[in-house]
């Protein structure tokens, strides 16, 4: 039914990894009866076994609920979850952009953390009205009143209804349910008779009905039978069914101006929908798309091969199903000398691209292997063109290149003030710049720092935790690209390349990684019946070498006694059979080798 614009609340919820975004979603859910109590459990709208093991949202989550307030009237509630993460920070926008307010929800215990301040930079971005809250305020450890300051001067949001709750008991939820009516604003339109506009900010892939698009519509009415455009891909439809969240999806006559739901047509290719896009009636539709719409790229890329051939068309089509889910993940197909045939995938980023690794792992039970992770390098030859090169196989010869750039991000680091010295010292080695520090209070610094994203690519965060202890957080967004001295690292197995080690890094830092992936390779790689020289590269300049020593037979055993020549002829002998089998022999490279060059580390035996 329709619902007047001014009983309608669309809010999402922002927070930091672990701060109770989720935990507060299921209180929400309970006082507003939207779910069966019995159905009800930890986490409802985390359904990924992933996103429930790593308290992390993946796939966001919307939900529409009935609030009868204190007043006595009775308000819609659309509640759109996000993602918390970086990688998906362009869904997150455009799940704001379907919003008039958020809940952010701060760990009365940990304070404000790296996500906080990108997320709610984000909602300011997007003109949304912000509800601070304290979680968590139960615990021995809360810091309520630090923390309601550090809101204040971090973020700049006067706390002036401090909401202190504990969504685990339920303690204060009631009042974040009445401070959503009283100060979200509700959503403004142009009339349910208006040209319709609606912001698509997530689509589903049902394999019986086709692709699922998610909506807000700002302007005008959506009606099953219509005949509806994409105004940013161009795709048309009809529309079949339109519904709403409760939160399973519902089917209703009709959606109007203000409210959120889905849609389903005819469109059977989830790449056909862009998250962004603005859907309008094929006749008489609105000539205006809604603000923010662009094209999401990938960020990063690598190559992920089966251990066995024979799984070839098993990942394919374990990757075909998990793309109709996740349109911004992309495929094609590639081939490596040393690992065959498989795939060059492209991911938003680093979560993005090992939360598809372990789906293809764990859902389609496949043995895989991936390659060095790369970024995309803007190439400018000497003609005057450009190249987008993300494969370092693909990079043209270097006579031919005027200059590399490489992408660059910028980050922000909370961390305690002890260990200020060395996450300095991290950022610089991986050729970062440290462009300000902020104090957040009197335990914790903020840093803003630009850094190359190629070299954050595999143990960056990893040492932050390491060296802060667990206590810093990062946070980063895209910077532009900048010119750099990017040169092709090769990795040679017996004098032949093995193009699935080959990756680009900085010239200073060649020769280190050239040495640390020898080490890496020599260490696992198992002897064979000949030397094997491990070799790294830049063009034909060999810039580090390790052996693996081979295996020796005693050909002498036998012999027991008699002339020294007929020992000499012997070993002669075998000499002469190693020497032919390094010409012809092949090298057998173990799947351990790849993750030991991917970490970085060689095998200790």
């Amino acid at each position: 039914m329709e619902q007047t614009l001014d009983h309608i609340r669309n809010f999402c919820i922002i927070a930091h990894i672990d701060h109770g975004k989720t935990t507060l979603s299921d209180r929400v859910l309970e006082l507003t009866k939207a779910i069966d109590p019995h159905e009800l459990r930890e986490q409802t709208l985390d359904a990924m076994d992933l996103e429930r093991e790593r308290g992390i949202t993946i796939k966001s989550h919307p939900v529409s609920m009935h609030y009868t307030a204190k007043n006595g009237e009775q308000y819609l509630f659309n509640l759109i979850d996000t993602p918390g993460h970086v990688d998906f920070a362009y869904e997150v926008s455009r799940s704001m952009g379907a919003c008039e307010g958020a809940v952010l929800v701060v760990d009365a215990a940990q304070g404000v953390e790296a996500q906080t301040v990108a997320n709610t930079y984000l909602a300011v971005d997007n003109n949304l009205e912000i509800i601070p809250v304290l979680n968590k305020v139960d615990l021995p450890s809360a810091r309520v009143e630090e923390v309601t300051n550090q809101i204040e001067d971090v973020l700049g949001i006067p706390v002036d209804l401090p909401l202190h709750i504990s969504a685990k008991t339920g303690i204060g939820v009631p009042e974040v349910l009445e401070a959503i009516v009283s100060k979200i604003p509700p959503p403004t339109s142009k009339g349910v008779d208006a040209p319709l506009r609606a912001l698509v900010f997530d689509s589903v892939f049902d394999i019986y009905r086709g692709v699922i698009t998610y909506v807000r519509v700002v302007d005008g009415t959506l009606r099953p039978g219509d005949q509806i455009s994409f105004i940013g891909s161009g795709q048309t439809t009809m529309l079949r069914e339109v519904g709403i969240f409760s939160p399973d999806q519902k089917p209703v006559d009709a959606l109007y101006a203000g409210q959120v739901g889905y849609l389903v047509g005819t469109i059977k290719d989830p790449a056909d929908i862009k998250i962004g896009d603005t859907v309008t009636h094929t006749k008489n539709g609105a000539d205006e798309p809604l603000p923010g719409f662009k094209e999401v790229r990938p960020m990063v890329f690598c190559g992920i091969y089966p251990v066995s051939t024979d799984e070839y068309e098993k990942v394919r089509t374990g990757l075909e199903k998990l793309h109709l889910n996740d349109s911004a993940f992309t495929f094609h197909p590639e081939s490596s000398v040393a690992l065959g045939f498989g795939f060059r995938c492209g991911f938003l980023g680093l979560l993005h691209m090992e939360i598809v690794q372990e789906r293809l792992r764990r859902e389609f039970d496949l043995d895989i292997i991936n390659t060095h992770p790369a970024v995309v390098y803007k190439v400018k030859l000497n003609d005057g063109s450009v190249e987008d090169i993300d494969n370092p196989v693909h990079l043209p010869d270097v006579t031919n290149i005027s200059q590399i750039e490489e992408p660059i991000i910028k980050a922000t680091i909370i961390t305690p003030s002890d260990c200020i010295g060395e996450i300095m010292r991290i950022v610089m080695d991986r050729r970062g710049v440290v462009s300000g520090t902020e104090s957040l209070d009197s335990i914790r610094v903020i840093l803003t720092c630009t850094i190359p994203l190629n070299e954050i690519l595999i143990d960056f965060h990893d040492m932050l935790k390491s060296v802060s202890h667990g206590y810093a957080s990062m946070d980063y967004e895209p910077y532009g690209y900048q010119p750099s001295q990017i040169v092709r690292l090769d990795i040679l197995l017996n004098g032949e390349v093995v193009d699935a080690f080959s990756c680009m890094v900085h010239k200073d830092k060649a020769v280190a990684r050239g040495r640390q992936m020898c080490k890496a390779l020599a260490d696992t790689i198992p002897p064979h019946m000949f030397k094997i020289p491990v070799q790294a590269a830049i063009g034909r300049t060999i810039i580090a070498r390790e052996d693996i020593r081979p295996f020796r037979k005693d050909v002498l055993a036998k012999l027991y006694g008699g002339d020294v020549t007929r020992k000499q002829k012997l070993l002669k002998k075998q000499k002469e059979g190693k020497k032919r089998m390094k010409e012809f022999g092949q090298v057998n490279v173990p799947q351990s080798a790849f993750i030991a060059v991917l970490k970085g580390t060689a095998k200790d035996e």
